[in-house]
């Protein structure tokens, strides 16, 4: 394909995946058609599928982004001066509540018969890894803390999205929360 002609396919796809995102928002991650996606970016259904082989694609396509933009966050919170278990741990809330469709479609199974392919799913694994690599950098190492550490946020973040949006109910208790899990595990450090 040439330079050009891909660079306009892939601006497209972008696009498409875009409209995903905004619709998602408003309707819901299960709540739009392949129709909606196409009258969003002013075109036919059935010409979407010169971008994406199906819904579950695209989905895969919000996937990836999705866990590109925590991969990112997670750089920026590790490049401070000396990074800390309570700034990743507001750093991760933080990244979840500002966008909870995102975070859903990250962290929780909302849409019926959607599993993450094998290739988007590696994004979640990468994600992973490099946290688990960043707990270790401060002093948390067993797997069941790791465990622990991630259902301790990932249950404030429902909390706060669920209960409070655009409140702090729960997002203020991260502090307290990360006290405790340090004061439980004993080899990590703040």
């Amino acid at each position: 394909m040439p330079a050009a002609r891909q660079t306009r396919h892939e601006r497209t796809a972008a696009e498409i995946v875009d409209a995903a995102w905004k619709l998602a928002a408003a309707r819901g991650l299960a709540g739009f058609t392949l129709r909606d996606m196409a009258a969003d970016v002013g075109m036919r259904a059935p010409s979407l599928y010169s971008y994406f082989g199906s819904k579950a694609s695209i989905y895969d396509a919000m996937f990836i982004e999705g866990n590109r933009a925590l991969m990112d966050r997670q750089q920026e919170w590790a490049a401070s001066d000396s990074p800390t278990l309570h700034e990743a741990a507001a750093g991760f809330v933080e990244f979840c509540t500002e966008n909870p469709t995102r975070y859903q479609l990250l962290f929780q199974r909302v849409i019926p018969g959607w599993h993450p392919s094998a290739t988007a799913y590696a994004s979640a694994v990468e994600v992973y890894d490099s946290m688990r690599a960043r707990l270790a950098q401060l002093g948390v190492r067993e797997a069941k803390h790791l465990d622990l550490w991630t259902a301790l946020l990932t249950g404030l973040t429902d909390q706060q999205i669920s209960n409070d949006p655009g409140g702090n109910r729960w997002s203020q208790l991260v502090d307290d929360a990360v006290d405790m899990f340090i004061a439980h595990t004993q080899g990590a450090t703040s």
